[in-house]
């Protein structure tokens, strides 16, 4: 159950609105502390009963003003050059399955693409690209176990040149976020990427659990300063997770929601659509 329709259904018969609560489901939809405090503050200002509706209807309008109205588009060069795009993120928020269903997005727009396995320090993720890769007729580059990423990205990178590939979509080692040298490999990638092109990586896509709450936007911070972040992909987004992350996340940070997850299927996956997002997703 969204979490609009949760809520209303909390309110709803109710003779008199419990506020503690109402800002207790706002809170833990990780609109924030702030943003809920707005919520309730507008409600209260009515000056009359409040109904579920209107409870609703003022979270809505809120969710709504803190999100974009449009993300960054991934576009086809005209220089005939690849478009580079790196997916970074955390251990275990689908940043692999993320990565092929992206590379997979774009085939459908009839785009050629070539994935990067640069997670070589786990071999079940390379072992994963290369399914997905066999899986979407999608050619993957790897390197020896144990190699530099950054020199994955880097030959991944002149076999996109060499074949006109429209993208090549690198997916990164996933790391702790807390982890400073696995942070800094992040920057020697984007620094290696660039010898072949000084105008890549051209974007770049953190992957965010939608079920992660508070500590994703913690991701996104440390992420954002060692790599600079163009966009997210909201992953597990069919799960518990309602998604409001993404809101404080660009409140913040001015980092976008890009695309949204729902599912292992490579066609569970789609552009962020913020109307869809706020009545279908939350």
């Amino acid at each position: 159950m969204g979490f609009f329709k949760s809520l209303f259904h909390k309110i709803t018969n109710r003779a008199e609105i419990e506020w503690d609560e109402v800002e207790a489901e706002l809170i833990a939809a990780d609109l924030g502390v702030k943003g809920s405090m707005l919520i309730i503050d507008e409600l209260r200002g009515l000056g009359r009963k409040i109904t579920a509706n209107d409870v609703v209807e003022a979270a809505r309008r809120h969710i709504s003003k803190r999100l974009p109205d449009a993300s960054p588009q991934l576009v086809r060069r005209t220089d005939g050059l690849p478009c580079v795009v790196l997916v970074v993120g955390v251990n275990g928020v689908g940043k692999t399955t993320s990565a092929a269903k992206l590379a997979h997005w774009l085939q459908k727009q009839h785009h050629s693409v070539i994935l990067a396995a640069a997670d070589t320090f786990r071999a079940a993720a390379v072992e994963q690209l290369e399914r997905w890769g066999e899986r979407l007729a999608i050619p993957v580059v790897k390197g020896n176990a144990n190699a530099d990423p950054s020199s994955v990205c880097f030959h991944a990178h002149q076999k996109a040149i060499a074949s006109k590939a429209d993208f090549l979509i690198c997916d990164t080692a996933g790391r702790l976020h807390t982890r400073h040298n696995l942070m800094e490999e992040l920057t020697k990638i984007r620094r290696v990427i660039a010898k072949n092109d000084p105008t890549a990586p051209h974007m770049t896509l953190l992957a965010v659990d939608a079920t992660t709450g508070s500590n994703a936007l913690q991701q996104a911070k440390e992420f954002h300063k060692a790599c600079p972040l163009d966009g997210l992909i909201l992953t597990k987004m069919d799960g518990s997770g309602k998604g409001g992350i993404a809101v404080t996340i660009h409140e913040q940070l001015q980092i976008p929601p890009c695309f949204v997850g729902t599912g292992e299927e490579p066609d569970a996956f789609a552009l962020f659509n913020k109307e869809k997002f706020l009545n279908e997703v939350i």
